[in-house]
C-alpha cells in the first residue's frame, strides 16, 4: 500500500469517525428534548383532568354562563390533542408552536371562568372550586419549571444542529430546527386569579 493510499484511507477513516459522532450527538440532543417534553407531558396530563372537574364544580354556580364553561373545555381539548401531538415528535417546530398556541388559548379561557371571581363570592366560598384553583396553579407553576428545561435541551439541539459541519449530517438525516415553547404573556395574571380566588 503506498503512502497515499494509508492518507486516503486515514482521511475516510476519521471523516467517517467524525459523521458518526455528530449523527449521534444530535440523536442524543434529540432524546434529550424527548425526556424534557416527557416532564411537561406529566404537568399537562394532570392540568387537562383537572379542567373539567374546576368546570363541574363551577356549574352549579354559573349555569346561566354555559357559553364560557363550554369554550373552556373546547380549549382544553384543543390542547390536549395539541400535546398527543407533540409527545409523538416532541422536536417538531409545528407541533410545539401549536401546542403553545393552544396553550395559551386555554389559559385565556380559564382566565374569563376566573374573572367571574369578583362577580360571584359563592365561588370564592366553595371548598371543592378552592381546592382545584391551588392545584391548577400548582400545576401551572410545574409546567413553567418544566419548560424552562425543554427550551434549554430545545436551544441546545438547535445550536448543535447549526454548527459546520455538523449542519451537513444535520441535512442529510433530516434532523429538522425544533422550537422552543413561548410562554403566553397573560398566563401570570391568570395564575394571579388563581391564587386570588384561593385565598379568599
Amino acid at each position: 500500500m503506498t503512502p497515499s493510499q494509508i492518507i486516503s484511507l486515514a482521511m475516510t477513516a476519521l471523516l467517517i469517525f467524525w459523521a458518526v459522532g455528530a449523527y449521534n450527538r444530535l440523536v442524543r440532543l434529540t432524546n434529550t428534548i424527548a425526556n424534557a417534553f416527557g416532564h411537561i407531558d406529566v404537568q399537562l396530563k394532570r392540568r387537562y383532568d383537572l379542567i373539567p372537574n374546576l368546570v363541574q364544580a363551577c356549574k352549579k354556580y354559573l349555569s346561566h354562563e354555559r357559553e364560557t364553561m363550554a369554550a373552556v373545555i373546547s380549549a382544553r381539548n384543543q390542547a390536549k390533542a395539541a400535546s398527543d401531538a407533540v409527545r409523538s415528535r416532541p422536536t417538531s417546530a409545528l407541533a410545539v408552536t401549536t401546542l403553545a398556541a393552544a396553550e395559551q388559548t386555554l389559559t385565556s379561557s380559564l382566565g374569563s371562568l376566573f374573572a367571574f371571581n369578583e362577580a360571584y363570592p359563592e365561588l370564592k366560598s366553595d371548598q371543592t372550586i378552592r381546592e382545584l384553583s391551588e392545584a391548577l396553579s400548582s400545576t401551572d407553576n410545574q409546567v413553567t419549571f418544566a419548560r424552562q428545561a425543554f427550551n434549554d435541551a430545545v436551544l441546545d439541539y438547535n445550536h448543535a444542529r447549526g454548527q459546520f459541519p455538523a449542519v451537513l449530517i444535520a441535512k442529510l438525516f433530516s434532523f429538522a430546527p425544533s422550537a422552543i415553547w413561548q410562554a403566553a404573556e397573560s398566563a401570570d395574571q391568570h395564575t394571579d386569579l388563581r391564587i386570588r380566588m384561593s385565598d379568599r
